[in-house]
């Protein structure tokens, strides 16, 4: 049986006739939807490069101490006055129990002058000019520098505050400690280097 023949159909799709005008034997054929176009992806933002902490940036951030830092609030002064009292009866408790052992008594309360004189006799154990008796002298250079030091803060900090003797005492101490850690630090230059395994020229502590 012959195959019957496909019939094709051709429409004009065209809206305007070849004179130019709109044709009106068409229905209007509904636009093709447009696809939608996908939204803009936001801006990446720049990689942040992070510089890298090391553990020594890290140990002198912490050792170092903000100057703006406050120190705590002081003891109120009922506080100050209840501890000076507690203080004063337990000097007295012990200056009882060593003159009761037959010990020399105590020295009488602290003053100024005291206070020099016991920075005076650190700084010369401290040069190894003063030693208990039967013991070599152990120079501790470095510890004498820090008690002369301390001296002078102690001078500038009481300057206009000190009567003429403590004056005086003052500067004479200074003065004498001053030159003998002088006559030391030449000689420590002077001495011969120490060879490896051997000892420590006389009179600096090993």
């Amino acid at each position: 049986m012959a195959k019957e023949k496909e019939e094709f159909v051709v429409s004009d799709r065209r809206r305007f006739a070849p004179e130019g005008e709109l044709r009106t034997d068409i229905a209007p054929q509904p636009e093709e939807p447009q696809p939608e176009e996908p939204p803009p992806l936001p801006p990446v933002p720049p990689p942040q490069t992070v510089a890298a902490e090391t553990p020594a940036a890290d140990a002198a951030d912490a050792d170092a101490v903000p100057e703006s830092e406050e120190y705590p609030e002081p003891p109120s002064e009922a506080e100050q006055q209840s501890q000076r009292d507690e203080y004063s009866a337990s000097g007295k408790k012990i200056d009882e129990m060593i003159s009761q052992s037959g010990q020399p008594a105590p020295a009488a309360g602290m003053n100024f002058e005291r206070l020099v004189e016991s920075f005076y006799m650190t700084a010369l154990i401290q040069m190894g000019a003063v030693r208990p008796e039967g013991e070599q002298p152990r120079v501790d250079i470095i510890g004498a520098r820090q008690t002369i030091d301390s001296l002078t803060l102690i001078q500038e900090k009481t300057k206009g505050n000190l009567t003429d003797r403590e004056q005086t005492l003052l500067q004479n101490v200074l003065f004498e400690l001053r030159m003998a850690w002088i006559e030391i630090t030449n000689a420590i230059a002077k001495a011969p280097a120490r060879p490896p395994g051997g000892d420590a020229p006389s009179g600096i502590a090993k």
